[in-house]
């Protein structure tokens, strides 16, 4: 039996429910939250932050990897300025970047269009666009390499076989950045071009239907709905290839070289096609002047934010 409460008792039940907890520093709170994160900041920091800030360091000294460090002032950056062979960089890396931009982007969209309208091996034709992006660049620009080799490439063979006259693919001014634009186009068309069929397919088939009711061609579609529609995926392509295009090194270094003691001739013939970042790998690991290849870099930094601003300025105004 239970036992009765006597009246006037200070005798009180205790509450069922939990015990309030005592509160806590957000600190102490989430500690194994932040304990978790910790090493991605450690390693950004380390191979992130670091480099940022010894680069910058170094763009206002002389270094050579091996004597002490002499501070340079603004001596690098106004070698820069005058330095041809920079410059001469600028404009292949602009032109190269130009040739191989406008006419990707079009075959992307063009490929784009062609994927969406076919139904079956859909899966399939998207991984043999997507393999080109994901391949070893240095094996690519190695069997491009031999594809226009000027005595034994397979191109000139061709050209042979047919009664034509072989072509000094690497060795004239405007054939080796053809080479060069072929060879990124060839890398990143089925990339843009897989971006493109995700826009593609997020159009509602209503937009469509309701053009052709209107009687709107397919030209007139593709112009008034099609296009105007993907402008935020455009602009996301064009910045990125801008990006990519402006910071090109792997397929001329591998196709010409970049040692100027062994080669004087870097980037090809002429140099026709020395870009700002083999320019500025020349000069930083070949030569070990890690002061005037730090200013070169902090340029290229420049030099692709000013573009990819103005393009993403140029695509957002067009899309208002």
């Amino acid at each position: 039996m239970s036992q009765a409460v006597p009246a006037g008792s200070s005798f009180r039940r205790k509450s069922a429910g939990p015990r309030p907890v005592a509160s806590r520093p957000p600190g102490r709170r989430y500690w194994p939250q932040y304990v978790a994160i910790t090493p991605f900041f450690l390693l950004f920091a380390a191979f992130g932050l670091f480099p940022v800030g010894f680069s910058a360091y170094l763009a206002f000294h002389r270094w050579d990897g091996l004597n002490p460090v002499t501070f340079a002032g603004l001596d690098q950056f106004r070698f820069l300025l005058a330095d041809k062979t920079f410059r001469l960089a600028v404009v292949n890396t602009l032109i190269i970047w130009v040739l191989s931009t406008l006419p990707m982007l079009v075959m992307s969209l063009a490929l784009a269009a062609l994927l969406n309208s076919v139904k079956r091996f859909r899966s399939l034709y998207q991984i043999v666009l997507f393999l080109p992006s994901v391949t070893s660049i240095v094996a690519v620009a190695i069997f491009f390499k031999a594809m226009f080799g000027n005595s034994y490439g397979v191109i000139n063979a061709a050209l042979r076989v047919v009664g034509l006259e072989p072509i000094g693919w690497l060795n004239g001014y405007w054939t080796i950045k053809i080479v060069i634009c072929v060879l990124l186009t060839w890398q990143w068309v089925g990339y843009n071009a897989i971006i493109y069929f995700a826009g593609l397919q997020a159009i509602p088939s209503d937009v469509y239907e309701a053009a052709k009711i209107d009687g709107a061609g397919a030209l007139r579609t593709f112009w008034a709905i099609t296009v105007p529609l993907l402008r935020p995926v455009i602009l996301f392509t064009v910045v990125i290839s801008t990006i990519t295009g402006l910071q090109t090194f792997t397929e001329p270094q591998v196709l010409f070289g970049s040692n100027a003691a062994s080669n004087p001739n870097s980037g090809g013939p002429g140099q026709a096609g020395l870009t700002m970042v083999l320019y500025f790998y020349q000069q930083a690991f070949s030569n070990n002047n890690y002061g005037y290849g730090a200013a070169i870099a902090y340029a290229v930094f420049a030099i692709v934010a000013v573009f990819s601003i103005v393009n993403w300025r140029i695509v957002a105004r067009s899309e208002k």
